[in-house]
C-alpha cells in the first residue's frame, strides 16, 4: 500500500532551485525578489466538470499548471513557483506518473518549480487544486480596470479550437474523428503566453486570460475600465481546424469558446511595431481585432457591417 508521504516522495518531491525550500517541511520556502511584488493565483480544476474521466493523465497534468500560468500571463508576471493539491479517489501509480510527468512538463519548461501542496483521499471524483507564484515590477501589473479610449484590442493564440473539441468529446457533435484529432490538443495541452506576456509592461494597459469565452471575458475589461469594444470578426484569429465549420457553430466556438488560456489585452496604437517585433521573438501569434470605444456598448460586426451576437457569451461557473 502506497502511503500519503510515499506518493509525495516518489511523484511530487523533483530537486528545487537553489534558494527554494520544497516538499518535506509544513511550508515550502521561496527566495525573496529584491524591488518586486509577488503576485498570487490559484485555479481549481474537478472531474466532471473541469475535465472529463478518461482524460491522458500526462495532459491532464500539463493543463492544472497551464491554466494558472495562463493567470500570470494576464497580470504580466514571470512564474516564481507552485503547489499543488491533489484530492484522489484511490491511488493508481501509472496515472500519477504520467500527471506528475505533464505537471512537470509545464514547470520546467517555465521556470516554475513545483515546491509543496498536500495529498487526501476523497470519496467522490478528483479534485486538482494548483496555487502559483509570480513577480512583477511594482506598478507594472496589467489590470482589468487599465483600458483606455482608443486603444486597439489584441489576442495572442487563436480561438474555437478548444470548444469544439469539448463538444465532440461530449458527443454535443456528430463523431468526427479528424476534427477531434486536429482541435483535442487545444482542450487538453494548453499553451499560454507566459513569456510574451511578461514583456509587455509599458505596452499594454488592460489584460486578462481567455478562459470562459472571448466576449465574456472582455467583458470583465469592460466593465473594470467603464468602457465600450468594436470588434470586426473577421480579424479574430479563428483557430485553422475549425474554418470550415458551419458558420453559426464556428462563431460561437470563437466568439463563446472557454478553455482558451491565450491573452486578450489592450494597448494604445503607438506601440504596434512593439507588440508585433515581441510577438516575432517569443514566436508568439497576435491579432489587433477591435478597439476601446466610449460608452460601455460592445459591438461585434463583419467588414460587411453585418452585427453578430451570440445567445450566450460565455461559459458559467455556476
Amino acid at each position: 500500500m502506497v502511503r500519503e508521504f510515499d506518493l509525495i516522495g516518489r511523484y511530487f518531491s523533483r530537486e528545487v532551485p537553489e534558494g527554494y525550500i520544497g516538499a518535506g517541511d509544513d511550508c515550502a520556502v521561496l527566495p525573496e525578489q529584491p524591488g518586486r511584488q509577488w503576485v498570487v493565483s490559484t485555479d481549481a480544476l474537478i472531474e466532471g466538470r473541469h475535465f472529463l474521466s478518461d482524460v491522458d493523465p500526462f495532459a491532464l497534468g500539463h493543463k492544472s499548471l497551464a491554466v494558472n500560468l495562463s493567470d500570470l500571463a494576464a497580470m504580466g508576471a514571470t512564474p516564481a513557483g507552485c503547489v499543488l493539491a491533489l484530492a484522489l479517489p484511490k491511488i493508481d501509480e501509472n496515472w500519477l506518473s504520467k500527471f506528475s510527468d505533464g505537471f512537470y512538463f509545464m514547470a520546467d519548461q517555465h521556470s516554475c518549480p513545483l515546491v509543496g501542496g498536500d495529498t487526501t483521499g476523497t470519496g467522490h471524483g478528483i479534485m486538482i487544486c494548483v496555487t502559483v507564484f509570480g513577480h512583477i515590477t511594482p506598478g507594472t501589473a496589467l489590470l482589468r480596470s487599465g483600458a483606455q479610449y482608443g486603444d486597439d484590442i489584441w489576442i495572442t493564440g487563436s480561438l474555437g479550437a478548444a470548444h469544439i473539441a469539448l463538444k465532440l468529446l461530449q458527443g454535443a457533435l456528430p463523431a468526427n474523428d479528424v476534427l477531434l484529432a486536429d482541435t483535442r490538443a487545444a482542450l487538453e495541452r494548453p499553451r499560454p503566453p507566459v513569456m510574451y506576456a511578461a514583456q509587455l509592461a509599458g505596452l499594454a494597459h488592460a489584460a486578462l486570460d481567455i478562459s470562459d469565452g472571448f466576449l465574456q471575458d472582455l467583458g470583465h475589461i469592460l466593465k473594470a475600465s467603464k468602457c465600450g469594444a468594436h470588434i470586426i470578426f473577421d480579424n479574430l484569429p479563428v483557430d485553422p481546424a475549425i474554418r470550415n465549420l458551419p458558420n453559426e457553430l464556428m462563431q460561437e466556438a470563437v466568439l463563446s469558446g472557454g478553455d482558451v488560456y491565450q491573452l486578450c489585452f489592450t494597448a494604445p496604437q503607438r506601440h504596434r511595431n512593439a507588440i508585433e517585433t515581441l510577438a516575432r521573438q517569443f514566436s508568439t501569434m497576435v491579432s489587433r481585432v477591435g478597439v476601446i470605444t466610449e460608452g460601455n456598448e460592445l459591438v461585434v460586426e463583419t467588414l460587411s457591417g453585418r452585427r453578430l451576437m451570440p445567445s450566450q457569451l460565455g461559459y458559467q461557473h455556476f
